[in-house]
C-alpha cells in the first residue's frame, strides 16, 4: 500500500470505462485478438484489486472500536515500520482507564472532570494530529468510585476513574459510563443525540467497581449487559436508543462482549457471571452457553480462534477453552482444557495469532507480571517475560505492541518459540491500565495522567 500511496496514476471510474481502453492496433489474427481480450481482462481485474486494497487500507487506518476494527485487538502489519516510538504529542487525560478510540482525525476517551461544581466522567474529543482538545461533554456525576483505584506498585498508585472506552460508528460516538448510562453524541460536535439509563429503564443491577464494559455495535444494534431479571442482556437501536430486544437473567461482569463468526454463525459472545453466552445480535436469541466460574470480578473479554473460545478471570478462577460444534442449526460448547487458579487474565484481554495467545497473564503482580505466550488449543505455557504488570496488548501483523503498567510501550515478535523484543520506550507518567491503539500509522496510548501519540517510523 505504500507503493500505491507513492504513485499517481489514472484509474477507470467504472467497469464500462475500463472496457473503453485506448485504441488497439489492427488485429492480425484470432490469437492476437484473444491476447488483447485477456490482457484487458487481467488489467481490469488488477485495477479492481487495487481499488479494493486501497479501500481496505483507508478503513484500516481507524481504530474506532474497543480493541480495534474487528474487536480482537489485531490489525494488519505496517510495511516498513521502524518502531521509533517518537513522541508526536502529549495531552492531559485526567484519571481513569478508558482507552482511545480514533477515527476521522479525532481521538476520543473518557476522563474525569468538573461540570457546574460536580465531579464526574466526561467524554473528551482530541485532534488526533495535535492532541488539542476539540470538545468534551459530561456523563454521570460520580463523586466517589467503588474502590480499586489505589492498586499498583508502591510508586505508581492512585487514579481511579472510568474503565469503559468510547466507540465511533458512522457520525456518532457512543459511551457507556460507570453507572450504566448509555450516551450517543455527534462525533464532530459533541451534541447529544440520545441517552438510555439501564439502571432506571431496565432495572439494572450494578456490580462492585461499577461498569467497565464498552459498547458493542453490530449493524444497527448496540449491545450491553447489566439489566435486571428477564432483561439482563440488552440490544438498543444505535440510531434512537430504543430497546430492540432484551432477555435472560445473567448478572453482568466487567468484560466487554465480542462479535465472532464461528462455524458459519454470526454471533455476539457475552462473558457473564454464569459463563459464556452466544447470542444472535439482531434478535437476542441465545445460541449456546458454556458454564464458567465467577468470583469477585471477570474483566477480560473472550478470545476466539477458529472454533475455540478462550476465557480467563482472576480471583482464583483461572482460564479455560471451549470447542464449539454444530449439529443442524444447533450450536454447543465442550470444554477442552481448564487451568484452575492459574493462567490469569485479570482484566487484560490477550490477542491470538496462529493458535497462540499473547498477553498479560498475572493477578495483582503490579509492575512485575509477565507478558506471556500460551497455546490456545492446550493451555500450555510457551514463554513468559516479566516486568509488565497488568498492562495491555494489541497485535500488528506479526508484532505484539504492549504497554506496561508503569508507562512503557514495548514491541515484541509474536513468536511462540521465544520472547524477542523489537523496541521499548518509557513514554507515559501515571498508571497505565488502558490499551494502546494503532491508527493512521500512529500509536495512541494513555495513563491516569496523560495521553500520548507516537510515530512508528
Amino acid at each position: 500500500m505504500q507503493w500505491l500511496a507513492q504513485h499517481t496514476f489514472c484509474l477507470p471510474t467504472s467497469h464500462s470505462d475500463a472496457a473503453r481502453l485506448p485504441e488497439r492496433p489492427p488485429y492480425t489474427s484470432r490469437s492476437h485478438l484473444l491476447i488483447h481480450i485477456m490482457t484487458r481482462t487481467h488489467l481490469t481485474t488488477a485495477l479492481g484489486l487495487a481499488l479494493a486494497t486501497a479501500a481496505f487500507s483507508a478503513e484500516s487506518t481507524d481504530w474506532a472500536k474497543f480493541r480495534g476494527p474487528a474487536g480482537n485487538g489485531a490489525v494488519p502489519a505496517l510495511a516498513g515500520a521502524k518502531w521509533s516510538l517518537k513522541e508526536v504529542w502529549k495531552s492531559p487525560t485526567n484519571l481513569g482507564f478508558s482507552s482511545f478510540a480514533v477515527a476521522g482525525g479525532r481521538a476520543y476517551t473518557i476522563v474525569t472532570g468538573e461540570t457546574d461544581g460536580n465531579t464526574g466522567e466526561m467524554i473528551a474529543c482530541y485532534n488526533a494530529a495535535s492532541g488539542k482538545e476539540v470538545w468534551s461533554k459530561p456523563l454521570s456525576v460520580i463523586p466517589k468510585y467503588d474502590g480499586g483505584g489505589d492498586a499498583g506498585t508502591g510508586d505508581n498508585k492512585g487514579g481511579d476513574g472510568s474503565r469503559s472506552t468510547p466507540v465511533i460508528d458512522g457520525d456518532k460516538v457512543y459511551v457507556i459510563d460507570s453507572l450504566l448510562h448509555v450516551f450517543a453524541f455527534d462525533a464532530a460536535t459533541g451534541k447529544a443525540v440520545w441517552d438510555h439509563d439501564v439502571m432506571k429503564e431496565n432495572k439494572g443491577e450494578m456490580i462492585k467497581w461499577q461498569n467497565a464494559a464498552s459498547p458493542l455495535i453490530d449493524g444497527d444494534i448496540l449491545m450491553l449487559a447489566g439489566g435486571g431479571k428477564g432483561q439482563a442482556l440488552i440490544g438498543l437501536n444505535k440510531n434512537t436508543g430504543k430497546v430492540v430486544w432484551k432477555g435472560e437473567d445473567d448478572k453482568m461482569t466487567h468484560a466487554t462482549p465480542i462479535i465472532a463468526d464461528i462455524l458459519g454463525v454470526h454471533q455476539a459472545i457475552f462473558f457473564t457471571q454464569t459463563g459464556l453466552v452466544g447470542v444472535e445480535p439482531k434478535k437476542g436469541e441465545v445460541l449456546w452457553r458454556a458454564e464458567f466460574p465467577y468470583k469477585v470480578s471477570t474483566a477480560a473479554s473472550p478470545v476466539v480462534f477458529e472454533d475455540i473460545v478462550y476465557c480467563s478471570a482472576g480471583y482464583g478462577v483461572g482460564a479455560g477453552a471451549f470447542k464449539l460444534s454444530k449439529k443442524g442449526s444447533k450450536l454447543s460448547a465442550e470444554q477442552i482444557w481448564r487451568r484452575e487458579n492459574e493462567c490469569f487474565n485479570h482484566w487484560s484481554t490477550p490477542v491470538v495469532k496462529d493458535g497462540y495467545l499473547y498477553g498479560m497473564f498475572s493477578f495483582k503482580e503490579y509492575g512485575s507480571g509477565p507478558l506471556a505466550c500460551v497455546d490456545i488449543r492446550t493451555g500450555k505455557d510457551m514463554w513468559k517475560e516479566g516486568g509488565f504488570g497488568p498492562g495491555q496488548v494489541i497485535l500488528v501483523g506479526d508484532q505484539v505492541v504492549a504497554t506496561s503498567d508503569k508507562g512503557e510501550v514495548v514491541v515484541a515478535a509474536a513468536n511462540p518459540e521465544k520472547y524477542s523484543e523489537v523496541a521499548r520506550k518509557d513514554v507515559l507518567e501515571g498508571k497505565v491500565w488502558s490499551y494502546p491503539v494503532l491508527a493512521g500509522g500512529k500509536i495512541y496510548a494513555r495513563s491516569t495522567k496523560e495521553g500520548v501519540c507516537l510515530d512508528v517510523n
